[in-house]
């Protein structure tokens, strides 16, 4: 009697491992190929040699590129600290340069991972906030963007709420919102909750004054943007493969109003300045980009969201590759005619969009 109901219970068990592991590769989309798309005259840039993870552009042109993360359970080829570059998009050489970092910040363990940037309307000074992993760790990193190609460091903020920060949206000159990928700072931990499917990761807020959790129930929490009038705040869930809206409201609360579906697995959010277009980097296949076969590598997607606030928004695949010219895009950032695409661990792209 025993040794029967052991055996079904082991055997109930090794069913929901089985059926957990399933789930897992659908949410990885382990299965999914993706015909190419290529856009005209596209040159790798010169430089970026181990990834550009977050791009963002300021409305005069000029890019700043988080180049070098290293990331557990993704591959690395580098053993050099991480770098900010900028490239100005209306120069026809798009050559990005290395900025100078000046301040009380330890260069030698620099890990960036999201960006973004802030231009204090006051005085018209553009600081550029930076997810930063030292030893593995999550912090941001405010820094004032200077003549000469300077960063000047001022700030470093940590919070237990800023556990396992992936990307940032600055909304003032010392506050921010952020997406925590992971429901635990311990891998393992997180993987159990990915595991069973709990959706546990946030969204948090940060000011000097206050810091809380602004949204709940995402799998895996990863790019976040805001809408040109900041009205909106976009995050990306990587694995429910979906983008979730939510409103700003009285205080920097958020409202959540509706999500719509990629069917991909969508890394950064870029907003183009004039139409409110979002642009997204994303991973066709998640195993692809966690084992980074050389004889199958991980491929990139593109994928343009317009009317986003409409009740049917347009969900448009641009960019596709099998990983023959890139591999593992991260982000996708438009400007005058041009697309900028960055990599987790690769290189970047830049494209014409016609």
């Amino acid at each position: 009697m025993k040794k029967g109901l052991v055996a079904v219970l082991f055997a109930a068990f090794a069913a929901l491992i089985g059926h957990r592991f399933l789930q897992l590769r659908e949410l990885a989309l382990a299965s999914r190929e993706v015909p190419l798309r290529h856009l005209p005259k596209c040159q790798l840039l010169k430089n970026i040699d181990y990834g550009a993870e977050d791009v963002t552009i300021l409305r005069d042109g000029l890019a700043f590129l988080s180049t070098g993360l290293k990331y557990p359970g993704l591959p690395s080829f580098s053993n050099d600290p991480g770098k900010i570059y900028i490239l100005d998009m209306l120069d026809p050489r798009l050559r990005p340069v290395e900025l100078q970092i000046k301040g009380q910040l330890d260069l030698s363990s620099f890990n960036p991972h999201g960006i973004s940037v802030y231009t204090d309307d006051a005085d018209d000074s553009v600081y550029l906030f930076v997810v930063n992993h030292p030893h593995n760790g999550s912090q941001v990193e405010i820094f004032e963007f200077v003549e000469e190609n300077t960063l000047v460091h001022k700030k470093t903020i940590t919070h237990d709420l800023l556990h396992s920060v992936n990307d940032i949206v600055a909304v003032g000159v010392e506050s921010f919102y952020a997406t925590n990928d992971h429901s635990f700072p311990y891998d393992g931990l997180h993987f159990l909750t990915v595991f069973l499917g709990l959706p546990w990761c946030n969204l948090v807020y940060y000011s000097p004054k206050e810091v809380r959790v602004e949204g709940n129930g995402f799998l895996s929490a990863n790019g976040i943007n805001m809408s040109p009038d900041q009205r909106y705040i976009y995050v990306s869930d990587i694995l429910d493969h979906e983008i979730d809206v939510f409103e700003r409201q009285k205080g920097d609360h958020l409202a959540h109003v509706k999500s719509v579906a990629v069917e991909s697995l969508c890394d950064n959010i870029e907003v183009d300045h004039e139409t409110g277009d979002l642009w997204l980097g994303c991973h066709p296949n998640g195993m692809k980009i966690a084992t980074n076969d050389p004889k199958d590598p991980p491929g990139s997607e593109v994928i343009q969201i317009q009317n986003i606030h409409s009740e049917q928004p347009v969900v448009t695949q641009v960019y596709a590759d099998d990983g023959s010219v890139i591999i593992g895009s991260s982000v996708a950032a438009p400007y005058g005619g041009k697309l900028l695409i960055g990599t987790v661990y690769h290189k970047a792209l830049c494209c014409n969009l016609k």
